[in-house]
């Protein structure tokens, strides 16, 4: 455990008379501040940028959600809600979306303005912070949101200040969902321009919190923003804290240690390590720890799964059994999910016995979207179809899983045993994986997808055969999916276009190019002295109405 001198002695000066506050990175102790709220959290996976342009992880996502806005984002129903836009409109044809500013945004204070002073957000901002976005100079993560999707000429508009229009070539009925990611974050020109590169460190938003200080790889400081727009539901103004502190330990293990002695107010996720220690098989907390923390559990809009290459012109597919539609539906069928997820997950997830789309989408409904639950007599029925009675004559099949899934792979690798399938399990680093799968060179191999924004066409994108991989990491491909995709993008009305949704997820699990495995849940430990925390399912950290007992 180390402490960064550099930071012992850092004095943050707050205005209107506030006296200096100390924050001691390292191993994340507190200091009195005469009564000022602080909320401190650890980011194992450390920050690597605070540009929205290249949000395009959780603990980048977590940092940028406090320092800028989008147009509109969810609440915590996942439903859209004004944000930098008070209001919109939508054309007949729905390819013109008419958005209508706030006039009471403030960029934070930054030297690049006149004077030094944050200036009003306009339209202008809107149009320049999207075309940056696909600009090839910025090289965006984020460049994708609008590719295929936006008319080519005229696609950004300030109508005047506070009227700014998107054009899209075709109707796409998930585009609230893209603009509230935090990819379109609106950023202004001035700044991004006296940084330049440089910009990572400088951020210049227009959300509930400024930065600080960022000790890279030690610590972050935020502190609230006079100038944000926000206010509750009877008009306090927003965040209720005055500051937040983020440490980057990269252990968990430490990480857990600085929670249990109050040094940080919650964890993002249970780590096996101590998972056994916390929570009973049920995942409920042992009696030992009720009343000392909270344990806070929500569907979360990821989906666990095993993929399987089904590109038939593939030669790794041309010689494999899994080319078979009843050898991989055996396998659906071949191992046992609730087992799974009460002896190495404690219970927390749902086992993913109905399609790909995950619980916590408003088109999930498992009595409607049917998939597999565990029968080995009807495993070994489908394998025998297939050509291969108890197994015999598939040899050894090999499921590439990375460190933190080996666990998984092999209690399914061991149940798969029973129904004749040998089934190698191949344990490799995250990047590698990816990588094989983005070529097409894994045939077996284990996935996740977490939601974009929430829209259940998030998850169909997987199996549309005109994506590459990623999305279409099984290279599935079907003309009456794909006509049914393609009818839902153009679908106004929700209820019809759940309908195509699910009907378009049971061709998938019949076909089944992926093993869904469990729908995942977000999972936080929090500090009893923490009110307002409340999650969603993105997992997006919402801090504007925390506030500190």
């Amino acid at each position: 455990m180390k402490i960064n001198k550099h930071l012992i002695s850092t004095l943050l000066f707050w205005t209107s008379g506030w006296i200096a506050l100390v924050l001691v990175a390292g191993c994340g102790t507190r200091h009195a501040d005469a009564g000022k709220k602080v909320f401190y959290y650890n980011e194992t996976d450390g920050v690597a940028t605070l540009d929205p342009a290249f949000a395009k992880n959780r603990s980048i996502m977590w940092v940028i959600h406090q320092l800028y806005s989008t147009l509109v984002e969810t609440d915590d129903q996942l439903q859209f809600v004004p944000a930098l836009a008070r209001s919109w409109d939508v054309s007949a044809d729905r390819t013109v979306w008419t958005f209508h500013l706030r006039s009471d945004v403030f960029f934070c204070d930054d030297p690049a303005f006149a004077g030094g002073k944050g200036r009003r957000l306009v339209a202008g901002d809107v149009v320049y912070s999207f075309d940056r976005l696909l600009d090839p100079g910025t090289a965006s993560s984020g460049a994708w949101i609008f590719h295929g999707r936006i008319d080519r000429v005229g696609a950004f508009e300030a109508v005047d200040d506070s009227t700014f229009r998107l054009r899209l070539a075709r109707p796409f009925n998930p585009i609230l969902g893209l603009l509230s990611m935090e990819y379109c974050s609106v950023v202004p020109r001035e700044v991004v321009e006296k940084y330049g590169k440089d910009f990572r460190r400088h951020p210049c938003g227009t959300g509930p919190f400024r930065l600080q200080s960022w000790e890279e790889g030690q610590a972050l400081i935020l502190l609230k923003n006079e100038l944000y727009f926000g206010k509750d539901t009877v008009g306090r103004p927003l965040p209720y804290l005055d500051a937040v502190k983020i440490t980057f330990n990269e252990e968990k293990a430490s990480e857990f240690l600085l929670f249990r002695q109050g040094q940080l107010d919650f964890i993002n996720e249970i780590d096996p390590s101590f998972k056994d220690e916390v929570l009973s098989k049920k995942g409920v907390l042992k009696s030992e720890w009720q009343g000392k923390i909270v344990l806070s559990v929500v569907p979360q809009l990821n989906t666990e799964y095993l993929g399987i290459l089904v590109d038939s012109a593939n030669p790794m597919v041309k010689g494999s059994p899994l080319r078979f539609q009843a050898v991989r539906q055996a396998i659906n069928y071949g191992f046992d999910r609730r087992k799974m997820m009460l002896y190495l997950r404690n219970s927390l997830g749902l086992p993913a016995e109905s399609g790909f789309i995950p619980a916590g989408l408003p088109s999930f409904d498992s009595t409607l979207v049917h998939g597999y639950h565990y029968d080995p007599v009807r495993a070994r029925t489908l394998l025998a179809s297939a050509g291969y009675p108890d197994g015999k004559g598939v040899g050894v099949i090999k499921l590439l899983t990375v460190p933190n899934y080996g666990d998984f792979a092999n209690f399914i690798a061991r149940q798969l045993q029973d129904i004749g399938l040998n089934v190698q399990v191949e344990v490799v680093q995250k990047s590698l994986l990816l990588e094989e799968t983005a070529q097409s060179e894994a045939l077996f191999f284990r996935g996740s997808w977490i939601a974009d924004y929430p829209d259940a066409e998030n998850y169909l994108s997987v199996f549309y055969s005109r994506n590459p991989a990623p999305p279409n990491y099984t290279r599935y491909s079907d003309p009456e999916f794909d006509r049914l995709y393609e009818k839902a993008l153009r679908e106004g009305n929700d209820s019809t276009r759940y309908t195509l949704y699910r009907e378009m997820d049971q061709k998938v699990m019949e076909a089944s190019p992926v093993i869904p495995l469990w729908y995942d849940e977000v999972v936080h430990l929090i500090n009893p002295r923490v009110t307002g925390l409340t999650p969603n399912g993105l997992n997006l950290l919402e801090l504007r109405k925390v506030d500190i007992r």
